[in-house]
């Protein structure tokens, strides 16, 4: 019996040494390949693009080694986050920054409670130690709160008493897409700084610059789609970049393969729509609908593309175009809350139908 169970003591360990090492190898294939908006996440302050008024202001609080409550509000892509995680490294270097800066995104948990007990007793903590490089680290710690505008009221009321008790060893950063979400006394406690859209040069440059280190092949006419289709987000521009050259394998990124990775429709396919609209045949509307969501593309993308489509349409007054923008705006918000592509999608090229319909 011992000799059977020691048996199979030798079998069951064999296979976990191999899973060990198995699981190891493909850890080091995974700390090798970084996503490129990781790997040319800005390292410094000054590396920031186009955000001249929050760099210089960062820079003059770097040289004094101080910083007031700060909060960051823009589109998404602009570098909000990167911003301020660059400054906290350059404020604190490699060995501090891990035990000064507490960061929370949205998909943390961040209600009334988390805040209470997490962030408070983060802030309490005393600050000590000193840079390996001899530099003075500052005496106070950063918490930053990433996708504030997604936190309850109730949580956002609770910070308030916080940073004004803690402000002495910790300093806030809330950072957000809506600065309207921000209730007003957390506003009134820090400096506001707003991130422009980055313009299509500055965007360009960082493509291509990026282009260059990877020895990617991109056309300026290939960036300038890449640069439209990602709507000023460089975040979302450097991964449909990567996407592209993974998929194309070191060959010429098309203007074509950007178009299919970012999902957007097709221009032929948008005219068939309003070409089924004009016939005033609800069984054309219809099959040309089903085909649309069967190719796969999103009802949302559509929305996009077909309210700039609608607005440079001559053949049609202001009054009909804002009847069709208003069922535009509905439908999107229907689809924000989960309703069914098909049917708003039908609903929405039946208003244009009618709209088609009394131009004639």
């Amino acid at each position: 019996m011992q000799a059977f169970l020691k048996g199979a003591g030798v079998i069951g360990t064999k296979p976990a040494k191999e899973k060990v090492a198995a699981g190891t190898s493909g850890e080091n294939k995974k700390q090798k390949s970084v996503p490129w908006v990781e790997k040319y996440r800005p390292k410094c302050v000054a590396e920031v693009a186009f955000q001249e008024e929050v760099v210089a202001v960062l820079k003059k609080s770097l040289e004094g080694a101080d910083l007031p409550n700060l909060l960051f509000y823009g589109p998404p892509g602009t570098g909000k986050t990167s911003t301020i995680l660059a400054a906290a490294r350059e404020l604190f270097g490699p060995e501090l920054y891990r035990k000064r800066v507490l960061e929370l995104n949205a998909s943390d948990e961040r209600g009334i409670q988390v805040v209470r007990e997490k962030v408070k007793n983060f802030a309490q903590l005393t600050v000590a130690g000193t840079r390996s490089d001899g530099k003075p680290a500052p005496p106070f710690k950063i918490i930053i709160l990433d996708e504030a505008d997604s936190m309850t009221n109730a949580a956002q009321a609770a910070l308030r008493r916080t940073m004004e008790k803690e402000s002495k060893t910790t300093r806030f950063c809330l950072i957000c897409n809506y600065i309207s979400r921000i209730i007003e006394p957390l506003t009134s406690r820090c400096s506001k700084f707003r991130f422009k859209p980055l313009t299509d040069s500055i965007q360009a440059k960082r493509l291509q610059d990026i282009c260059e280190k990877e020895n990617v092949h991109c056309s300026s006419e290939t960036i300038t789609i890449l640069i439209n289709v990602s709507e000023g987000d460089l975040r979302k521009a450097i991964t449909y970049l990567q996407c592209a050259t993974r998929l194309t394998g070191g060959k010429d990124i098309t203007e074509q393969v950007i178009t299919e990775i970012a999902g957007v429709v097709p221009p032929e396919m948008i005219d068939s729509l309003l070409a089924a609209c004009h016939s005033s045949s609800f069984e054309k509307l219809e099959t040309v609908v089903k085909n649309m969501i069967n190719e796969g593309y999103a009802a949302t993308q559509l929305i996009n593309q077909l309210h700039e489509v609608i607005i440079d349409k001559e053949d049609l007054n202001d009054q009909q175009k804002s009847a069709i923008t208003l069922k535009l705006a509905e439908v999107d918000k229907c689809l924000a809350d989960g309703a069914d592509e098909y049917l708003q999608m039908i609903g929405l090229s039946a208003v244009i139908m009618q709209q088609f319909t009394q131009s004639s």
